[in-house]
């Protein structure tokens, strides 16, 4: 038997050398007969349909995409509409049209009725999730870096998306003010869906003084410090996000309980006095040898006894995820100065700065955030010294 993806300069494997279940999935004879009995056919249509799915994806992005951009959606979130009144507005000629919208259909964020096209509760949702629209119409940097996806992986390209994050490089690379308020109001659309997620895991109840390193506009510091009034913050990040983040906490009326430090953790000491420090969506960005030095640095800024919260969107591991270790590792890839990471590796470069008590707190959605939580020992120059 030799491999189906045996092609031109690839050696066939060896099917002996596989587990039993891959030999079968290898065999075009057992595809054959599960085509023929009823029980195997059922698990062959599902195995058929999940694999055609991921060979479809990238159509089915871009359909998504479509009916952003030509505000379909939106459209019908005044109402449902027969095709002439989605078709004109967008300047599509109604046949092509028809296919954008069979294609949502099939996707099922709208349906249809008698020639009248709506949306349903997926669309809606879609429309409501914070966050959502604008990662879809940012995707088309991410699809032209991906167009040639060997030369990709390869390393052969010079990734666009690296451009749109020039904060990862310290202050210095953030001196442009609109790419920094760029990066800020994408990160903002979604970081009130990661702060409501990184609440569920995570009870703040007796820290007196949390610092968010790197919180960009202070979406999450607002959110925080609205469900827990007693809470004093401080906000520490480039100087460019500052003025963003004195507009939304006066909106929010925490001024007099937040403090901003314009800073860079690559290149400035972090501010002391805070018993919790919280880091959401900020390793993920950066290499290895900066987050080492970061947790160095966040473990240093607390007491003994202060914890440390990393929230962001982490790996699968052991156990691959479909949202972050395809989504999420392919975009930091791109931006070619960070890494999407597991929960158990997170945690164990926090003991490695010095942490103890490093809990892994799966989130509801992984594919929004997950969170590790860590303690800096109270005894920790005792058991160094013992």
């Amino acid at each position: 038997m030799t491999d189906a993806a045996s092609g031109p300069g690839l050696r066939p494997v060896r099917a002996s050398r596989q587990p039993f279940a891959v030999r079968l999935g290898l065999s075009a004879r057992f595809h054959a007969l599960c085509a023929r009995v009823p029980g195997l056919r059922l698990i062959a249509r599902r195995e058929g349909e999940a694999l055609f799915d991921i060979v479809s994806g990238f159509v089915q992005s871009q359909a998504l995409l479509a009916l952003v951009e030509l505000r379909v959606l939106h459209r019908l979130a005044e109402g449902p509409a027969p095709l002439a009144a989605l078709a004109g507005p967008a300047g599509v000629a109604p046949d092509r049209m028809a296919v954008l919208l069979q294609a949502g259909a099939g996707l099922g964020l709208l349906a249809q009725r008698r020639g009248i096209w709506r949306l349903t509760v997926r669309g809606a949702a879609f429309l409501a999730v914070p966050g959502l629209e604008a990662m879809v119409r940012h995707h088309p940097v991410l699809y032209r870096d991906l167009a040639d996806p060997v030369a990709f992986f390869r390393g052969e390209t010079q990734p666009e998306l690296a451009q749109f994050w020039p904060y990862v490089f310290g202050a210095g690379g953030a001196a442009d003010p609109a790419l920094a308020q760029r990066y800020s109001d994408l990160m903002a659309d979604s970081q009130g869906l990661v702060a409501a997620d990184t609440l569920r895991l995570v009870d703040f109840r007796g820290v007196a003084h949390l610092m968010d390193v790197g919180g960009g506009t202070g979406a999450f510091l607002a959110a925080v410090g609205s469900a827990h009034p007693g809470l004093r913050m401080t906000l520490f990040d480039l100087p460019a996000v500052v003025p963003g983040a004195v507009a939304r906490f006066a909106a929010a009326g925490l001024s007099d309980r937040v403090s901003i430090a314009p800073g860079s953790f690559r290149d400035d000491p972090l501010p002391q006095g805070a018993d919790a420090i919280s880091l959401v969506r900020v390793l993920y960005d950066h290499a290895d040898e900066t987050v080492a030095a970061l947790l160095r640095a966040v473990h240093d800024a607390l007491p003994p006894g202060g914890r440390v919260v990393v929230s962001e969107p982490m790996s699968g591991g052991d156990s691959p995820d479909r949202a972050t270790d395809v989504y999420f590792s392919v975009y930091t890839l791109a931006m070619q100065t960070g890494r999407t990471r597991s929960g158990a590796e997170i945690a164990r470069m926090l003991g490695k700065a010095g942490f103890s008590d490093a809990q892994i707190h799966k989130g509801y959605r992984p594919f929004v955030t997950s969170v590790v939580t860590a303690t800096r020992p109270i005894v920790e120059d005792v058991q160094k010294s013992v």
